[in-house]
């Protein structure tokens, strides 16, 4: 009876913690859906696909972002769990300026060198313009998403999952009406698109430092004071680059795979990276459930329960299992009424489904590897992750111009997923 009850038990806190932070998540990536379906539908496919010509390239540095404070927030429940408040202000501290900082100047660089970048991924000519005054745009929020993702990690690893999903909300309704505003109103264009998601971002930063910054007096620091926080650097380095390095190889990746996809057209472009980014919401519950198990998991790693530990990894894996089912029977069955909300023409849509239909397959085995992932991290195992961000690349790059004589454009979807069964491998022998 009793045992049923610590499943039970670590069934809600998963469900609780879990629920705040997919719906955070699934909000930050909505915002970009906001831009591509107003861009589609009052620009045109020309201007949706030079928007959507970026996406690998942004996705770069906010991945690197996200893996770096996944890991920190491991770090941050786990002090929180030993009880230890002031290594988490100290924590805190260091990387909300250091991360601030150091994305301050690649968001320069970027804006700086944003079309000879894209000019080397071979993208059209005819998307060049739009995908360059796109980019520019966005750089300018990436280093408030940095400033975000750092509070929100202190605040999960503290069991606070409902305000970083607050501060996400903000920003998505910030962003829908910034975007309705500078595009239909307006009529500023593209530059307006990536104008409302810089602001949005900005807004959602500002929300998250000011609520922490009042409701936690023991998170309050000095940026000024910054030396005495720097014992805490090499520690946080140990739990966030590992993640950090599995998501950014990822990502370079994926450009890898939008030079190759460039190859094959405009239409192509704007099919494919619309799959895309429908695809990546599909999956966002998958992530950011492995940060719940992660998350809780090092909080019961901190604490010493290792029976809870053990029941909240296999609680985690039940759950994931079912959430991968689900998303798998949503891109079946809802893919091509979500790729025609965004002004594509028949054709394009064509070639979208043919996309989920390709991938559909490979839900299951990503989230129980995400399962795994989250389980690994949060007991402090961080190497997994680079491992199988390194085995991902080599496979992608292989698989996209190894096989494009047998699958044409269809090799950008299997490349996409080949690696998950690179995780399963993993998965079967850690079982």
């Amino acid at each position: 009876m009793n045992r049923n009850h610590s499943y039970g038990q670590a069934l809600k806190k998963l469900a609780a913690f879990s629920i705040p932070l997919i719906l955070s998540g699934l909000l930050q990536q909505l915002f970009n859906w906001v831009d591509a379906l107003i861009v589609g539908n009052f620009l045109g496919e020309t201007a949706l696909a030079g928007v959507g010509a970026t996406t690998s390239l942004y996705n770069l540095f906010v991945t690197m972002i996200v893996g770096f404070t996944s890991g920190l927030s491991v770090l941050f429940a786990q002090q929180f769990g030993e009880g230890n408040s002031k290594g988490n202000t100290d924590l805190l501290a260091s990387y909300a300026v250091l991360l601030t900082s150091t994305f301050t100047i690649v968001a320069a660089l970027g804006m700086a060198f944003a079309v000879p970048i894209l000019n080397l991924m071979d993208t059209p000519a005819s998307l060049l313009s739009h995908a360059g005054s796109y980019l520019r745009g966005l750089f300018w929020g990436v280093p408030f998403l940095a400033l975000y993702n750092t509070y929100s990690a202190a605040l999960r690893g503290m069991g606070n999952s409902t305000v970083p999903f607050a501060a996400a909300g903000i920003s998505s309704v910030t962003n829908a009406v910034l975007d309705v505003v500078f595009i239909a109103v307006c009529g500023f264009g593209i530059p307006g698109a990536a104008a409302a998601t810089a602001l949005s971002q900005i807004a959602m930063a500002v929300f998250i430092a000011v609520y922490t910054t009042v409701k936690h007096p023991s998170l309050r620091f000095s940026p000024f004071r910054i030396r005495q926080y720097q014992g805490i650097l090499g520690k946080g380095g140990k739990y966030g680059v590992p993640p950090a390095v599995q998501s950014s190889v990822s990502s370079v990746g994926n450009l890898f795979l939008q030079r190759f996809m460039n190859s094959f057209g405009e239409q192509t472009v704007a099919a494919i990276t619309t799959a895309y980014r429908v695809d990546t919401v599909l999956l966002l519950p998958t992530l950011n459930f492995s940060m719940a198990i992660s998350t809780l998991t090092a909080q019961e790693t901190g604490a010493g329960n290792k029976e809870a530990v053990k029941k909240t990894f296999r609680i985690g894996m039940a759950m994931m299992l079912v959430l991968s089912l689900a998303l798998t029977a949503v891109v079946l069955l809802a893919g091509e009424t979500l790729l025609s909300l965004f002004g594509l023409t028949a054709e394009s849509v064509e070639i979208g489904k043919a996309f989920f239909r390709s991938i559909a397959g490979f839900y299951g085995i990503y989230g129980l590897s995400m399962g795994l992932k989250g389980y690994l991290e949060g007991t402090a195992d961080l190497l997994f992750s680079s491992i199988v961000g390194v085995c991902s690349l080599g496979v992608r790059i292989l698989c996209s111009y190894g096989f494009a004589g047998i699958w044409g454009n269809m090799v950008v979807a299997y490349a996409r997923r080949f690696p998950g069964y690179s995780c399963w491998r993993h998965l079967r022998c850690a079982a």
